[in-house]
């Protein structure tokens, strides 16, 4: 992850010395991704790292800091500090009037070059720093409104842009149907090989499937024409009116980078966009169907999945209507993740880590089924402080990554002082 670093240091020390105590640093910095920057840096748009190399620097970083507030741009104060040349005071000193001020700020304290435990803190408040400003800069397509039911995660767009930035674009789904008319059941094409690779199709045929590829096909050319990064769909509309499902389209866009969500449900497709970029990878949204608390056990179904997230996949029909494409994904088992955002202003999160320990094939429920094992204690706090009928499950273990974006976001976002942390096992 690359960043930017400002050297500051006292004229009143020797250069060449200094140079020779800080090279090993610099290296350091540099294998992680930093970069020597000057202190026109400072007045740009990034947040920029200071590396406080020496005292009496504390006026030129302070100064630096109000500039960029009084510019109105983000005034967080990164600090590295090292412990020689009063490096450390001075990173106290300066963060002390930052936060005299009502700014933010952190000071990493580097004990050497090969201080790994330091330099992964770095490198990864500089990924999180990254990923919220590109949040920041999406577009979600909403095409309809959210879904009847969703009345929690249902958010006015305003509140989506007051809180991170993310532009949403409330779109018809006539828009999309006027799409699907254009083409409605496409020949061949990339898409098809969901189709040839499925490890059997229950209960579905081919002409379903080639329906469900101009949903597919519609909905890309949505996001093409509006320059969608996000979208998420009243999908059930769809199935009421089309007898055809979103469970495929929705399936290839996250492979192809696009974060989607079913049935409007936008604090679910934000977060599947915020950790498209912390983590590189698609989530997948699921319903929570069981939760065992005693056990620490939540069952996850959903009638989509990203296919890069499954091993083998098995075409069906939509669960609830019978119609449509369903798809059913099998997951091998391993670490994830569970994490969900909520609240009126989307300032709550709560996040569990824990162990996929096994795919199921139930008939009476959505299609991919996942059980996930979390701490008991996790698994009460979902039935009781639940934020939504929705979970999102990401691969790895990734809840302090998300805890610190979340928490920059607080500090140096958009809209400020939402910080109420769920703290799930």
């Amino acid at each position: 992850m690359k960043f930017n670093y400002i050297p500051v240091a006292s004229g009143l020390h020797d250069r060449r010395s200094l140079s020779n105590w800080l090279a090993g640093y610099e290296k350091a910095l540099g294998s992680i991704g930093g970069k020597r920057s000057d202190g026109a840096v400072a007045d740009g748009e990034e947040v920029a790292f200071y590396f406080v190399e020496t005292g009496g620097v504390e006026n030129e970083v302070i100064r630096r800091y109000r500039s960029r507030t009084q510019q109105g741009r983000a005034g967080l104060a990164l600090l590295i500090a090292h412990p020689a040349h009063n490096s450390l005071p001075a990173a106290l000193e300066i963060l002390a009037q930052v936060q005299q001020e009502g700014g933010a700020g952190r000071i990493y304290l580097l004990h050497g070059p090969d201080d790994r435990s330091t330099l992964a803190g770095i490198e990864q408040t500089a990924r999180c720093l990254a990923a919220n400003r590109q949040l920041s800069e999406d577009r979600l397509g909403l095409v309809g409104a959210s879904s009847d039911w969703l009345v929690a995660s249902s958010h006015r767009p305003e509140v989506v842009a007051n809180r991170f930035g993310m532009k949403v674009l409330p779109l018809a789904v006539e828009e999309l149907r006027a799409h699907i008319a254009r083409e409605p059941e496409p020949a061949a094409g990339p898409e098809f090989e969901v189709w040839e690779r499925a490890a059997g199709a229950e209960g579905v045929t081919r002409a379903a499937f080639v329906r469900a590829a101009g949903v597919y096909r519609a909905l890309k050319e949505l996001v093409r024409i509006h320059r969608l990064s996000a979208v998420t769909v009243r999908c059930f509309d769809l199935v009421k009116q089309d007898g055809t499902t979103g469970c495929l389209a929705l399936s290839r866009l996250a492979d192809e980078g696009i974060s989607a969500g079913c049935e409007g449900d936008i604090p679910s497709v934000v977060m599947l966009r915020w950790l498209w970029h912390l983590t590189g990878r698609p989530g997948w949204m699921a319903n929570p169907s069981d939760v065992d608390v005693h056990k620490g056990e939540v069952l996850l179904a959903h009638c989509t999945v990203p296919l890069g997230l499954v091993g083998e996949h098995r075409l069906k029909n939509h669960f609830e209507s019978g119609l449509g494409i369903g798809i059913d994904g099998t997951f091998a088992p391993g670490p994830v993740t569970l994490l969900r955002l909520g609240g009126a202003n989307l300032e709550r999160w709560w996040g569990a880590e824990g162990t996929l320990a096994e795919s199921r094939h139930e008939a009476n429920l959505c299609r991919t089924q996942a059980k996930v094992r979390i701490t008991p204690a996790a698994a009460a706090e979902l039935l009781e402080a639940p934020l939504g009928n929705h979970l999102v499950l990401v691969p790895g273990h990734v809840r302090a990554l998300f805890r610190e974006a979340f928490d920059l976001c607080n500090a140096w976002g958009p809209q400020k002082g939402f910080a109420e942390a769920r703290v799930g096992g």
